[in-house]
């Protein structure tokens, strides 16, 4: 039974107003005695012209009862509905057991694409604890809409072009061994080349010329110079697959910022043929003054493109390859001017399509105060960082379950869970500053406390052995912890549609958490192997329903369930 929907039908009814208008009203109250479900009339006093309280009592008296509610009230300004207890457990017990880890699927994206450009990892360079936060937040909406029904394509738009490569060469041609880099940690010593280029090019300046001279002859795809480009490439991304698999995430592209080269001259063209381009100081720029932006450069004075330009015929070539309904980019905010460029720019080329494009924008992390600079060689590798965490979450699982078979896996489950979770857990925009201990807590709103929920919760099923899933007495759930938990195992699909509008997963896992908190008071305060099978019977269904929903959850924010901890 969808209350919402019965309630979204009778109120549109009852007050003329459209069913969309309606749903986007109804609230969830914060406090059960207030009801399950509340309507607040306060925006429909200037269009009805009465005060928010004769609205609510008029509404009422229209709507007489409904089918699935005990009992209708009015508050001053709000009427409140009330759910009959047994109807509402038994619809979202039913619901969860009938659609397992599909719980809160919707087919609304069938038939429509969503590219999600995330991670975007830079060749030769270390993946750094700083990347954390695009690639799993942008592994998140993947799984969301995928949820949601849509087709998802991710791309993992590589920073694979630019005079750094020029770097890269001179610096591997001067002082680089191919038997260390490909014997040790590939990118590290990469990286090292890096460093010590820029340390060497404080006492030489003439060095940056002959790198700007390298990454020439890269465009110009020269032998020797494109075959260690590409050897780059490969030894970066055989590396960072390490932290990919660790990370349980995969991609459909790895089309970067050198996939474009040959597709920029066609966008450069357009731009010049339809008059929205023009020379300025010997640059080809987008003057967007009228949009209270500077000119988007296209091309620099010496004829050299920049991200802008990647990035327009980039935009242009996913639309023309997926037919994208929806296309974000999950990059941190600092590009928030870039990507208001760059949409601006498609639109003024007259693709409508253009307002499809999200730029899903969030804070940066840091870990305990760590600062972070390539060039100066002090960074975190998030490889590093996943694996402190999985030794610290091996301690722990040792000390509290020294008898737990699998540790190992376990503890990689916990300990990149930990990160993960940390990250999800707040609003995307906001700057996070990552605890090591914090995040290893099995108590509080993190990974590991969700985990365990969920493992406390497998432990019980395993202990039942199963329960008769035909003949559940509903009416047994109608103590407070339990109407708690189906009310936050209720709220989740609705939840999870709203993460994807927001592009915000914290929400899920907010919900998690609840899901958490409230089987955990149902645990506590319920014996769920009572002696009377017929109660035992109904609180195992409902410790089901809380599993499925935690699990589901916890996928969605990209963590895996542990059964066992």
């Amino acid at each position: 039974m969808d209350f919402k929907n019965i309630l979204t039908e009778a109120l549109s009814s009852a007050s003329g107003l459209d069913k969309e208008a309606v749903a986007d009203m109804i609230e969830i109250p914060p406090n059960s005695e207030m009801g399950d479900f509340a309507l607040p009339c306060f925006k429909l006093a200037k269009t009805m012209r009465k005060a928010p309280h004769v609205i609510a009592k008029e509404l009422c008296e229209k709507l007489g009862s409904l089918e699935g509610f005990s009992r209708i009230e009015t508050a001053g300004g709000y009427l409140n509905f009330f759910t009959d207890k047994t109807a509402f457990a038994k619809s979202v017990v039913d619901r969860v057991l009938r659609e397992g880890d599909k719980y809160g699927c919707s087919d609304e994206g069938r038939g429509r694409n969503v590219c999600i450009d995330y991670s975007s990892i830079n060749i030769a360079k270390p993946f750094a604890v700083h990347h954390i936060t695009t690639t799993v937040l942008g592994n998140s909406l993947k799984r969301i809409y995928d949820h949601l029904g849509y087709h998802t394509i991710s791309i993992n738009h590589l920073g694979d072009w630019g005079t750094q490569f020029g770097k890269m060469i001179v610096a591997y041609q001067k002082w680089g061994n191919k038997e260390t880099i490909e014997n040790g940690d590939s990118t590290r010593e990469l990286v090292k080349l890096y460093v010590k280029f820029h340390e060497e090019a404080d006492k030489d300046p003439s060095l940056n010329d002959a790198a700007r001279e390298a990454f020439h002859r890269i465009e110009l795809h020269c032998p020797e110079e494109w075959e260690l480009f590409e050897w780059f490439k490969k030894l970066t991304l055989k590396d960072v697959a390490r932290t990919y698999d660790l990370l349980g995430i995969t991609f459909d592209s790895y089309n970067g910022e050198a996939f474009y080269e040959d597709k920029m001259p066609a966008i450069i063209k357009e731009l010049e043929d339809k008059g929205i381009s023009k020379i300025d100081n010997g640059m080809t720029i987008v003057d967007l003054s009228e949009y209270d932006m500077p000119p988007c450069i296209i091309k620099r004075s010496d004829g050299s493109t920049i991200y802008a330009t990647r990035d327009l015929a980039a935009a242009k070539y996913r639309h023309d390859t997926y037919n994208f309904c929806k296309s974000l980019y999950v990059v941190a905010y600092q590009q928030n001017l870039h990507f208001r460029q760059v949409f601006k720019v498609l639109e003024l080329m007259g693709y409508d399509w253009a307002k499809d494009c999200v730029h899903v924008n969030f804070g940066m992390v840091n870990m305990e105060g760590a600062t972070f600079s390539t060039r100066k060689g002090n960074v975190i590798y998030l490889e590093d960082a996943l694996h402190i965490l999985i030794d610290k979450a091996l301690e722990i699982i040792t000390e509290k379950s020294p008898e737990l078979e699998n540790k190992e896996e376990v503890a990689r489950q916990i300990g990149v869970g930990s990160l993960v979770f940390s990250v999800l857990y707040n609003g995307r925009i906001k700057d996070y500053s990552f605890s090591w201990e914090k995040s290893l807590s099995f108590d509080g709103e993190t990974g590991p406390y969700a985990q365990y929920t969920y493992a406390r919760s497998c432990s019980v099923m395993r202990k039942a052995g199963g329960f008769d899933r035909e003949n559940i007495d509903y009416s047994v759930l109608s103590d407070d912890a339990s109407k708690a938990l189906l009310r936050a195992i209720d709220a989740l699909p609705e939840i999870i549609e709203q993460a994807a509008e927001k592009y915000e997963p914290y929400l899920i896992s907010r919900a998690v958490i609840d899901i958490c908190s409230c089987f955990n008071k149902f645990y506590y305060d319920n014996r769920i192997m009572d002696d009377d099978m017929t109660v035992r019977n109904a609180r195992l269904a409902l410790t089901e329903a809380a599993r499925t929903a935690i699990r589901v959850g916890l996928f969605l924010v990209g963590l895996e369930a542990p059964e066992r901890m």
